[in-house]
């Protein structure tokens, strides 16, 4: 057997004072161990030697009883660290949740106390895969979603997460680290599926972290998991290997077209302010001549009736008058010559240049 010593050379299990002794002391193997109620009186009688005078009979034995009870009562005394958060289960069932510092439980097996770490952040990556050397490769299984457009996205994301209830962290769900990340990734696929593309791999990458923060709250809510998501951070959102070249050709045809958009609503903005600016000229040059026929009009029209109301005062002075003026108008910064018929002259004949008028008729 394995306790006894074998062959008599020591190799076997040897009791403190040597020989041929088994493991409980006694004599040569094979034969029996002393009986249970003696190795008690034993102990006891150690105990009463222990105590003063000899232990006292009953009074020894609920000093000792006493010690026991202060011992077991003593162990309820539990702390809580700054960072933790302790829950107290009775039999099993929770009945308290305590706050950091010293705090009393009945002692086991009445009661025990769990306490879970509620400020550290944890974090869950989804569409990586640890291996063995500690490396990482994706896990096209969880990262290749379908786009709202129909388009299929290689994207990788991590949920940052802490404990908020510690209670009901513990007792609601069995594998919290395992429905976090189910959910995370149904809640992804979701605002994924509602989206186009181009959104989610360019200009909408913010917009969908907090959509899907937003939703992966509501869903662990309703699970009862007792945990606050911090942050989701999109780590890569790639078109598939497959298609890679294809897509940088479509996103340099979009550059292209941003480019040249831009390029036209510059020249847009250029054009168009000065066309109306032009246009806004000619129509005010166009009112200012308005108002200055209707004003010539009506000062012509108002001379016109000063100069009736002057004929009809006196209508012979006032039409040699305009007679007068007519001819001073048409006449002037013209060469003129008078001619007196009253002294006997030969008539305006002399002075007409018919020389000049002929060669103006041959011409």
């Amino acid at each position: 057997m394995p306790w006894s010593n074998q062959g008599g050379n020591g190799g076997g299990w040897q009791g403190g004072g040597g020989g041929n002794r088994g493991p409980w002391g006694q004599g040569p193997s094979g034969q029996q161990p002393p009986n249970l109620e003696d190795i008690i009186k034993k102990g006891q009688e150690r105990i009463k030697d222990s105590l003063p005078g000899g232990g006292g009979g009953k009074l020894g034995f609920f000093i000792i009883l006493l010690i026991v009870v202060v011992v077991w009562l003593a162990s309820g005394i539990y702390k809580v660290e700054p960072n933790q958060q302790g829950v107290v289960l009775r039999f099993g069932k929770e009945v308290a949740t305590t706050q950091p510092g010293l705090n009393y439980h009945l002692p086991y097996p009445i009661e025990t106390v769990m306490t879970p770490d509620v400020t550290k952040v944890n974090s869950i990556e989804i569409g990586f895969q640890e291996t063995s050397s500690g490396g990482r490769i994706r896990k096209t299984s969880e990262s290749l979603m379908l786009t709202g457009d129909e388009n299929i996205i290689d994207i990788s994301f991590t949920v940052l997460w802490q404990i908020d209830r510690a209670s009901d962290f513990l007792f609601n769900v069995a594998d919290q680290h395992l429905t976090i990340k189910a959910s995370a990734e149904s809640v992804m696929r979701e605002v994924i599926g509602k989206s186009d593309l181009t959104k989610a791999l360019t200009t909408g990458r913010l917009e969908i972290e907090q959509e899907v923060a937003s939703k992966l709250q509501s869903v662990v809510d309703l699970y009862g998991l007792g945990v606050a998501i911090s942050e989701v951070k999109l780590n890569q959102s790639l078109p598939p290997q497959e298609v890679a070249d294809a897509f940088r050709d479509v996103q340099a045809a979009e550059a292209d077209k941003e480019r040249v958009q831009n390029e036209a609503l510059a020249y847009a903005n250029d054009i168009v302010p000065r066309a109306r600016g032009q246009a806004e000229q000619l129509r005010q040059q166009a009112e200012g001549y308005k108002q200055q026929v209707i004003a010539e009009a009506q000062g012509e029209a108002a001379r016109f009736v000063a100069i009736y109301g002057e004929y009809a005062k006196a209508p012979f002075v006032t039409r040699q008058r305009i007679y007068l003026e007519t001819l001073q108008e048409v006449f002037k910064g013209k060469n003129k010559i008078i001619i007196d018929n009253q002294g006997g002259g030969q008539g305006v004949v002399p002075y007409l240049p018919l020389n000049e008028l002929q060669k103006g008729g041959r011409n």
